[in-house]
């Protein structure tokens, strides 16, 4: 019987990480014998944000995103916003990301975080790119700055029918916060969260459908069932689109079809013959 392929987008993996040093190769091809058409690579750090620019540079398929991400604010410098600034000028680089705030682990203090968070807005504004934002228990001080820098900037990336600013990535809100962050021009996005037992993400997904939503791995992180536990990567965003197909009673093949528009438009990716 013929194993019939469906064409994905992980938009968010780390592919950096020291986790795929032995095998990346290898990697790559298992996503694209899984179906994974592209996968964009989001940077923590000035380091990391080079990395993964360096990866879309060898990979036609890899994209790349440059940012600070929250957890390393307090080990960044307004030197790093600059270094930042001119890896968005990459024509691989597809969003300012992986940027916002964390205030589960406090790895930064939290002022630091929010001016990171604030000037990397505004350079997402200054170069028209989208950004990708993480958000942990900070919900009301990320909407207050997301709600600033749209407000403030009520050009960038303006559409008048879809999502176009960016995308809350590993999504952990509610259905009615989802509608509020759609509403001011953003995409959410989920990985194997999804598929976890005790994970209430499934039941926001019943509420909001897949209208404005993304698909993303978080690799090396949040492995879906029945893969809980081993190291995450691409392919197996396969699992995730098939639960949610499961879920909301619709094909496969428009869940993939559906996640797969939103981050070729949000992120301008080349479209895959």
């Amino acid at each position: 019987m013929q194993i019939m392929i469906h064409h994905y987008i992980d938009t968010h993996a780390h592919l950096f990480f020291s986790d795929y040093t032995d095998d990346l190769p290898a990697v790559l091809s298992r996503a694209q014998e899984a179906g994974i058409d592209s996968i964009v690579v989001p940077g923590t750090d000035v380091k990391s944000s080079r990395e993964a620019v360096l990866l879309a540079e060898q990979h036609e398929h890899i994209y790349a995103c440059v940012g600070i991400h929250p957890h390393e604010a307090a080990k960044a410098g307004h030197q790093d916003i600059a270094e930042i600034q001119s890896l968005s000028e990459h024509p691989k680089v597809v969003a300012i990301g992986e940027i916002g705030l964390d205030y589960h682990y406090n790895f930064s203090p939290r002022e630091l975080q929010r001016t990171f968070l604030a000037e990397q807005l505004e350079l997402a504004v200054q170069r028209n790119l989208p950004v990708v934002l993480h958000m942990r228990e900070s919900t009301e001080d990320t909407f207050s700055l997301v709600e600033h820098a749209v407000q403030a900037n009520a050009p960038w990336k303006k559409s008048t029918t879809r999502p176009m600013r960016g995308v809350f990535h590993c999504f952990p809100g509610t259905a009615e916060q989802a509608a509020y962050v759609q509403g001011l021009g953003f995409c959410i996005s989920y990985p194997g969260v999804v598929t976890f037992k005790k994970s209430t993400s499934i039941e926001v997904v019943k509420e909001i459908g897949i209208t404005n939503m993304m698909l993303e791995t978080d690799s090396p992180f949040m492995t879906p069932v029945p893969l809980r536990g081993k190291r995450n990567e691409p392919a197996n965003i396969v699992l995730i689109g098939r639960k949610i197909a499961e879920t909301l009673d619709i094909s496969e093949d428009e869940v993939a079809r559906t996640t797969t528009d939103n981050a070729i438009r949000l992120f301008g990716l080349k479209r895959q013959d």
